[in-house]
This record gives C-alpha cells, structure tokens and sequence, in this order.
C-alpha cells in the first residue's frame, strides 16, 4: 500500500541494497511473496544475482519478472485475456489490410502507403497511441482543436479511422504487447498472490502511461512498492527541474510515481561511495560526479582507468580494442564475462567486431535478435518470388539459381548462364519451349544437356508461375503455391542436413538458426492465411507484404554464456556489473544519434498534443536529453576501466569528426591524451593476436624485412612456421612475396600441336603476335573466348556496315550499274533495304530485342547513307572503279579493291579497308608488326590482278583506311549545302599511303578530298603529304614479308612471354580482354612494358632498307 524510493547516483549500489533488503524480508517472511520487477533483457541475469546472493543459494518466495511475464504469471492464477498475441508482423498484416479496406477513407494517408516503410510510421504511431493510453474519444476531441485546413487535421483524421478499425478488428481476436498491459490492469484485483507482496521495480529510466495505470493497481493490492531512481542522493528529489537536466527523467519519474498515491515512505538515500562500484577507483567516481554537470571541475591527478584512442578507421579501431581486451584479460586477470563493448551505431560495428573477434578469438555475444533475412531459405524464396514478378527475367532467374538450394549443381548454373546470355532467353515463355539454336562458340551436343537443365528448373517454377500469374488473386491461394512450392523443392530436408551439419562443426548458433527458421517462415504463412486469407490482392503486393514479415522476424539467440565479452547499443544494451567497458564509434552521427526519424508526428504535432495535456512518446528534441542520460550511465557502469575510442575516417573512406563526448572527458581529465591506433600498429605491443598481426608480417615481407634478418619479423615468422593453424598460410605469404615473372615459354613440339601451321596472310594473328605474345597463346592456342552476350556491340555495327557494303557494290555490279551514277534516292534506298535485310538476319534477331537497338538500326542507316554518299564523291572525282568487292586471296578477304587501267599496258591498284573506329595508318606500327594489314592485302591484291591481267603490269597505287562515320561540322546556320558537303567529305578522308606519282593522284582524286595528298604552289607534294615511290613500295613488301617471316618463326619456337608493347602513350593493355588473366603486374620483378622506339621519317626508311637488305 506505500510507496518507497531508493535514490542514489549510477553506481552507487541501489540494485544490491534493494535485494539485499528483499532477500532479508523474504527469508523473514517465508509464507508472504516478492517480487522484482525489471526491463525484459534483465530478467535473467537479475535471477542469477539474487541466487547468488541468496544465503541459501535458491530463492522460493522470490519472483524475478518483466512486466510482461508478470501478467502471464496473473493471468494464470485469475483466468482471462485468452486472445491470441498479436506481434509486429501482424500487427503490419492487419493494418495493411485495413488500408485496403478503408482506402477511400484516407484522403491524406491512401496515397502514401505505397511508399516503402510508410505503414511502419503508421503502426508505431498507433502503437504509441496504445502506450500511452490515448482513447478514440480524445483522439476526436483533439481533432476539433486542431484547424480545419491544417496538415495535422488531415493526419490525425486518417490516422483516427485507422485506429478505430484497428481497435475493433482486435476486440475479442488479438491482444497487443500494449494490451497485455491493459489486461494485466484489470486483473490486479482479483489476484490472491499480489496482496500483501512486496513489490521492487529495478533498473526503469521511466514508464508509460500503461505501465503507470499498472503500478497505480499494483500500489492499492501489494503491501509495499520499492522503486530504485538514479540520481544524485542529495539533490531535492521533489524538485521537476528542466528537462536539459541530466536526471530530468528520474525526477519525472518520482513526480508522477508521486502522485499515484498519498501514501509515501521517506526515501532511502544512498551517498556512501566507498560500498559503491568504483571503490579505490576515484577518476571513474569523479566521472560519474562531474560527467554533463553544470558545475565546473577538472581531475588533476595521475589516472589510467580512462583512456581514449582514436583510428584511421572502424576495423583499425575494433583490431585495437581487441588486442587492449586480451591484454586486460592476460595482465589484469579480467575475465570476457566482465568486459563490454557498446556503440551508438550497432549496424555499421556489429559485422566489423564479429569479424575481428573471430580473427582475435575472443568469445563475444552480440546483443541483438537476428534478422532472417540473410538466411539462404529465406533469400531463396524471395529470389523465387522476385523471379515471378519480374516476368523471369535473367537476373532475377540466376539470383534464384546461385542460391544452391534448387535442383541444380553450380556448373549446370554456369552452362545455362552462359547460353541465357548468349541468346536472350528472358520470359517463362522462352524458358518452358525446348531450346534448339546454337550460338557461335558452343558445341551443338551441348544443347542437348541444356534442355535437361531447362527442365529441372521449369519443373521447380512451374507452381510459382502458375500461382503467381498477373492479376488479382486471394492471400490463401498465393501463399498455398508458395507452401506447395517449398514443399516440392525439398527444403525441410536440405535445412535439416544444413543443422546437422553445423551440430557436428559445433557451430551453436548456425544450428539453432537452421532448427527455427523453417517453422518461422510457415508461422508467418499461417498468419498471412489466418488474418488475410480472403483478401484479393496482386503478386507485387503479396510480395511486399510477405518482405515485411520477413523484415519483422527475428531468430532467437542462444543467451550469451558465462564468459563472453558483450557487444551492444549504447541505449538497447542493459550492462550488468562489468568492469571494464570499451566505447567505440565514438563519432559525431553516432553520438548523439540522429533523432530526427522523420514520423508521422512532427516536434511541433508533439509540442501541441503536450500543450492540450495528452502525453505522448518524447520527441527528437526529449530524446537528445535522453540520449545524454543513457549515456551517463553506460560510462559510469564499469568499475576499473573505461576505454573510448573514435575513427578518423567512415567505412567508405571520408573523414569523420570525434563526438562532442571525448571534448566533454578531456575537458574533465585535463591530462587525458588521445593515442593513435596507428603509433603502435607494428611495434611489438601490436603482436597480440596471431590473425590481426598477419598485416605486420605482410608489411615485413613487402618491405624485404623478414629477408634481411629483422629479429622482430624473423621471431614472428617462427612463431607462424611452428602454429599448425597458421603454418601452410605464412609459407604461402613468402612464396608469394618472392614471386618473379614466370619464363612463359612452351617447347616447340607443344607449340607445333597448339598451333598448327600459321598463316603468313593471317594478318589479325600477326599483330596480336607483336602486340603481346601471351595475349597470342591465350587466343590462338588455348583458344579463350569472351563470354557470348545477346547485346549489339560496336564490333557488330562495324560487321553490319561491312557486309553492307559489300553487298551494295557486288548488287551494283550485278545489275550493271555504275555507283557513281547512282541517283540520290536509288543510292539511299538501296543503302536502307540492305542495312534492313543484313540487320534482320545478324546475330539471333537481336536488332529487334531493345529499344536501343533499334535505334542502332536507325544510326547504322545513317552511317551508310554518309559512307555511300562519300564513296560515291570519291569516285566521280576519280578514274579508278571497284574491281571486286571482299576481294579473297590466300589468307584473308579484302574489302575494296579499285583499279585503273591506262592506255600503256599499266593497271594501278588501290586497297581500301573500312574501319568503324579512328584507326589511322603509320609507318612506324608497320615497322614494329602492329599494322602490316593492309600491306599484306596490297600484296594479295596485286597476286590476284596479276593472275587477272597476265599481259598488264600490276603497280600499287595505294593503301588507305576509311574510317566509317557520320561526322558532325561546325558552320553558319545559312552556309550553303555545297560548303557543308564539302567539310563533311574533308572530315571523310582516307588515311594511308600513296605512291609519288603526281599524274597518278591527279586521277585518283583530282579534288584531293579523298586522300592524304597535297601539293605547293610549285606542284611539288606538300611535306605532310602520306606518299611513297614505287621502290619504297617495293621495300615495304619486302619488309612485311621478312617481318612475317620472323613472327611465325618465334611463334613456333615456343615464345609466349607476357610483353605488351608500348609505343609512345599506346600500349597492348588498352582494350585487350585478357587484362584480366595474364597476372601482368609491374610491381612484381620481371614484368614491364616491352618499350619500342620511335622515328623520324628519314630514321625509318633507313631502318626499312637495313632490315630488307641484311
């Protein structure tokens, strides 16, 4: 029937006084009862104290409870609230299908609830509304005080028709964790057990409305309730204060505590400090003092309890608190138990501290439920249903494959991906027809097998397809697909095997992971069916709906064992007794936290509920204080050590600033310094942990340390040779770190069977050749193809327009036309059609797979259209005609060959090869190998016209690159067509070589438009003009031949050495797609660009004609 506070500051032993005073009466008064009271996290680790208090090690009259637990416990005894618990998941379920039904209703609300993480918003602010105990009616009175026209009228109206439908739909179903509360409320009375009990409530920062109308029952039946405040004992407790106050909270507390009943013992007040946690330890008893008072006070003497580091990042920072840890443990006889580990921002540290804990081999429990989310089941089924509401398109259809839990193995994935993207296939349509094409580099025996993959992979989708057709159908009937799905792939089997299988790794918490979740995600299908079975709703919403579910449900962890350090949230977390605490992440962002989330409720919709007396939830600006509160007594519950840290840059490498805390602890401990993590990460201090010290050796051997006898790195290298755990690692490390450039040379009998004979008109091979040797053996001997993917590349633009215009002039000359004669609507048309008909033939009618490549299409048409209009200028301004198109000689196929006959028995022959890059001609690549194909073609050429015209003398007239493009001009909006026709043809240009003859360029081009020729005033050719006579001619052949001769010798000899050239700022590595496999690295010893020389013109003749000559 009274009241009593326990009143002392953090630290100062409230809990054990508390305890000890109902264990005391307990053992009194065996036949009364006692019970304790405690936020839900605490409930075990307070049993344990008690026990272990206890005079006689076991407690009977003594209850340990959560508010919760103790209404089950009333329950039991006094019958009642038999609903069934309805939690966050369904609590999600049922609002969602009270959107839908009320939609019209919810002119501010029905729009927004599509967007992601909106219905969440709204089921806090309802539950928060249930905390609070706020009714329908007051609710509607404040929607009269609220403006008409206001944003919060339009809120609180939809919200209001929300609430009303969800309190409805609950009555006589469900009952909330809000509910329970209620329940518990009206059943006090009718409970035997609590009258005459005592009551201790331990270890709350405050309490709820509902917990409030809790304890108001409670205070009329127990015959005593104890409540135990922090704050400092000789402050006036009855005082309110200011809510920046530190102890704002708890003295909110005992004001409203207060005023639930008249009667009222005197305090106990608790000040003697040397019985507290901090004992001999006077800097954390000064902290705890003087941390976010008002009152000035700094701590001179010499301390160690508290220190502060700071790292150049979040793994740099857990590596460091993890040696500080072991070294507490190995020096200072700490156990893991007594050591914590908190920060303001669990979701970044909580994968870093798994990891370097695992690395370091500390045993730690990480206080937070596990999402499933992560879980192979679960991502497999939402790959499956991902795949059926995204029509099977390849991404989603290969998530679904790699997840390893269908019928197939990872090579049958690879194969199949390999043939989807090669081919296009997207669509269940495409995948359920037997598939009969073969793609360029594929073994036609292979599609066999394939169709078998197909199948298996059909059989598995077909439920999902079918159930999950578009349209509108019933919850039940999605989630019985998906049920019948599950059941037909088998996974309580494969899961079963996976929990055995980490039982014999002994890997606790996997195998508990693997027993529960099965039965979660049927769980959740079961409350789908039960709460919105007959609701007709799409596939897309099924899916979100069933995401949301899976987002809300958590594994359950085994509890930590006795020894273990904790790692937890700086507000989550309840710290037991621990002595030595390490405070990470303590960076601005983090703390204090951003409490701005953005609800529903604005600070101002608070600021005006507070002002109309209705109490709800604190606000960004209440949780700051707040924040500062958990902070005080998070840093004032170890009772030797604290250890706060802060990084100097985020996980993605921008810097961060420490928060305003390390500034408020160095001020208090003026002799406080900051050490860097970095001073000491190679000294012999950093050698705490065999994984985390791996670095320091990897540092050792890059700087050659370990080589050179450096008695540090030469001990810790024994100490890795003599660990069987770390032996074959650190060997390999070594071998490694002394690796050379391989000799790359194959003997010649295994040449002579990789390569066969080597063309000497292969000229593509030849290059590559003198490009890069090992790119050479990877392409012509291994034979290694890129991967076939069903998309329009340049290369493809660049086969189209070739093929183009090969037919274009073969159809010229079929029909015994002339192209430069061609009218301008015959050449375009006739350019279109055959653009159409190569292009709806080209490559698995990819042309017409996308918007983009149909608007390829529409550019290729352009691009011929511009080159056939050049090509047709050219000609008129010339003497010479096409001979033959693709002309075919020993070893390769030339695109365009024209030629001229003369009245003295002389054919001059020009060589044209169309590119659709920038490629330019240049007598230096010539030289070094890299561009002999158009003297190759030129010799070819003239062999073929030799055999032609037996009586004629062949002479090369020249050799050219014509670059296919559509080029954009810059000149005046009113320039004529003439002018702009004119510097589209400059743009057009050949590059190449043409033989010095003046008469000769007259009549190839008697504009010169076309080719790289120009003439001085005096008729002489100008210096920049591209031209060389017939004997330079003849050595260039001679040289192309010799050069061709060398290739192929070294070719067969064996020579496949990584050696890309480099030639001025071009090198092999540019575009070649072996970049990736050949290991060429120039910080390893041996590997280097192969440097050619560069010449000047006079330079290169001469080396020309020393080559030939020798």
């Amino acid at each position: 029937m009274s009241l009593q506070f326990i009143i002392g500051s953090s630290g100062i032993g409230k809990t054990h006084y508390a305890c000890e005073q109902i264990i005391r009466e307990s053992m009194e008064n065996p036949q009364h009862l006692y019970y304790i009271i405690v936020p839900e996290q605490f409930t075990m680790q307070t049993q344990k104290n008690v026990v272990e208090m206890h005079p006689g090690k076991g407690i009977l009259n003594i209850d340990v409870l959560s508010f919760q637990r103790l209404a089950y416990r009333i329950f039991e005894e006094t019958g009642g609230a038999m609903e069934v618990l309805l939690d966050d998941t369904g609590k999600s379920m049922v609002l969602q299908k009270l959107v839908q039904q009320h939609r019209k209703n919810l002119p501010y609300l029905g729009s927004q609830m599509n967007k992601p993480g909106y219905l969440d918003e709204v089921k806090s602010l309802i539950s928060e509304f249930m905390q609070y105990d706020i009714r329908e009616e007051e609710l509607q009175d404040m929607l009269g005080k609220t403006g008409e026209d206001s944003l919060l009228h339009m809120k609180m109206q939809d919200v209001g028709v929300l609430y009303q439908a969800f309190l409805q739909y609950l009555e006589g179903h469900y009952m909330t964790g809000e509910g329970v509360m209620d329940a518990l409320k009206k059943a006090i009375p009718f409970s035997d057990k609590l009258k005459k009990s005592v009551l201790l409530l331990d270890g709350f920062t405050g309490f709820t409305p509902v917990q409030m109308n809790v304890i108001r029952e409670l205070l009329n039946v127990c015959d005593k309730v104890l409540v135990t405040v922090t704050m400092d004992a000789g402050e006036n407790h009855l005082k309110m204060g200011k809510p920046h106050q530190l102890c704002y909270m708890s003295r909110k507390m005992i004001h409203t505590l207060s005023g639930l009943t008249s009667n009222l013992d005197d305090p106990i007040l608790l000040k003697d400090e040397r019985k507290g946690r901090f004992g001999n330890f006077t800097s954390l008893d000064f902290l705890e003092k003087h941390l976010f008072r008002y009152r000035r006070s700094v701590y001179e003497k010499k301390q160690e309890e508290i220190c502060i580091f700071a790292a150049e990042s979040p793994v740099k920072e857990l590596e460091e608190t993890a040696r500080r840890i072991r070294r507490l443990v190995r020096e200072k006889n700490l156990k893991y138990g007594e050591i914590a580990v908190i920060t303001g921002n669990l979701e970044a540290y909580k994968s870093i501290a798994s990891q370097v804990f695992e690395e370091s081999r500390i045993p730690y429990f990480l206080d937070e439920k596990h999402t499933i989310l992560m879980n192979p089941f679960i991502e497999y089924i939402r790959a499956a249903l991902e795949m059926v509401t995204k029509g099977f398109s390849y991404e989603s259809v290969f998530r679904y494959l790699r997840c390893d839990m269908s019928g197939l193995g990872r090579d049958q994935v690879d194969m199949l991906e390999n043939y989807v993207l090669a081919l296009g296939i997207r669509g269940y349509k495409k995948w359920s027809e037997k598939w009969v094409r073969v793609y360029r580099t594929m073994d036609p025996e292979d599609i066999q097998v394939l169709n078998e993959y197909r199948e298996i992979f059909v059989r598995e989708a077909e439920i999902l397809a079918q159930g999950f057709s578009s349209g509108k159908r019933k919850v039940c009937e999605y989630c019985y697909s998906l049920y019948q799905f599950i059941e037909s792939c088998e996974i309580q089997k494969k899961l079963k095997k996976q929990e055995l299988f980490f039982k014999e790794k002994g890997e606790k918490a996997l195998e508990k992971e693997y027993a529960q979740i099965y039965g979660i995600v049927m769980e959740l299908l079961d409350r789908m069916v039960e709460i919105l079975g007959e609701e007709e709703i799409t596939r897309t919403e099924f899916v979100q709906l069933l995401e949301t579910g899976f987002a809300k449900s958590k594994v359950a962890l085994i509890p930590p064992s006795m020894d273990q350090v904790l790692v937890g949230d700086m507000e989550r977390t309840r710290l037991k007794e621990i002595k030595a605490l390490f405070f990470v992440g303590v960076n601005e962002g983090n703390i204090p936290k951003n409490t701005d989330s953005g609800g529903i409720l604005t600070q101002m919709d608070r600021e005006f509920f507070a002002d109309e007396g209705m109490e709800l939830a604190p606000g960004p600006k209440e949780l700051m204080n707040t924040q500062r509160f958990y902070l005080y007594l998070n840093l004032t519950k170890p009772s030797e050590h604290l250890c706060l840290s802060y990084s100097l840059s985020n996980g993605k490498g921008e810097p961060i600033s420490p928060a305003y805390l390390i500034h408020s602890i160095q001020a208090l401990y003026p002799g406080l310094e900051v050490k860097n993590a970095g001073d000491e990460e190679f000294s012999l201090n950093a050698m705490e942990l065999p994984g985390t010290s791996l670095e320091c050796f990897l540092k050792g051997l890059g700087e050659g340390a370990v080589g050179q006898g450096s008695p540090l790195y030469s001990e810790l290298y024994s100490w890795y040779l003599r660990s069987p755990k770390y032996r074959t690692l650190a060997q390999k490390l070594v071998e490694a770190s002394r690796t050379r450039k391989p000799a790359d040379i194959i003997s010649e009998s295994v040449a002579k069977v990789l390569y066969g004979e080597v063309s000497p008109y292969s000229a593509t091979r030849l290059e590559r050749y003198s490009a890069c040797a090992f790119a050479h053996f990877l392409q012509y001997g291994l034979k290694l193809t890129e991967r076939a993917e069903y998309e329009f590349r340049a290369m493809d633009m660049g086969n189209i327009m070739h093929k183009v215009l090969e037919s274009l002039i073969k159809e010229v000359n079929k029909e015994k036309l002339s192209l430069a004669e061609l009218s301008e609507e015959e050449r375009d048309a006739l350019a279109d059609r055959l653009v159409d008909e190569i292009s709806a033939d080209y490559g698995n009618t990819i042309l017409k797979s996308s918007a983009r490549n149909e608007y390829m299409i529409q550019r290729t048409k352009r691009m011929v259209r511009r080159t056939v209009w050049a090509i047709q200028k050219q000609l008129k301004s010339g003497e010479f005609e096409p001979e033959g198109v693709e002309v075919v000689f020993q070893g390769g196929r030339i695109d365009r060959v024209d030629t001229m006959e003369t009245d003295d028995g002389k054919l001059y022959v020009r060589v044209i090869d169309y590119k659709t890059g920038n490629t330019s001609f240049d007598l230096v690549s010539l030289y070094h190998g890299l561009q002999l194909q158009l003297m190759i073609y030129m010799d070819g050429a003239l062999t073929v016209e030799q055999n032609k015209h037996k009586d004629k003398d062949v002479i090369p007239a020249g050799v050219f690159y014509y670059n296919i493009k559509d080029p954009m001009i810059q000149e005046k909006i009113d320039a004529d067509i003439e002018t702009v026709q004119e510097k589209v043809l400059k743009e057009l240009k050949m590059n190449g070589l043409v033989l010095k003859d003046k008469e000769l360029v007259q009549k190839m081009d008697s504009s010169l438009v076309s080719i790289p020729v120009s003439f001085n005033k005096d008729g002489s050719f100008r210096k920049n003009s591209s031209v060389a006579s017939k004997e330079q001619f003849d050595i260039l052949n001679r040289y192309v031949k010799t050069k061709i001769s060398h290739i192929r010798q070294s070719i067969m000899t064996g020579d496949a050495q990584v050696s890309p050239y480099m030639l001025g700022k071009k090198n092999a590595c540019t575009y070649c797609p072996y970049s990736g496999v050949c290991g060429f690295d120039m910080d390893i010893p041996g590997y280097e660009f192969r440097r050619l020389k560069n010449f000047t013109d006079e330079e290169l003749w001469d080396a020309f004609v020393k080559e030939v000559d020798e």
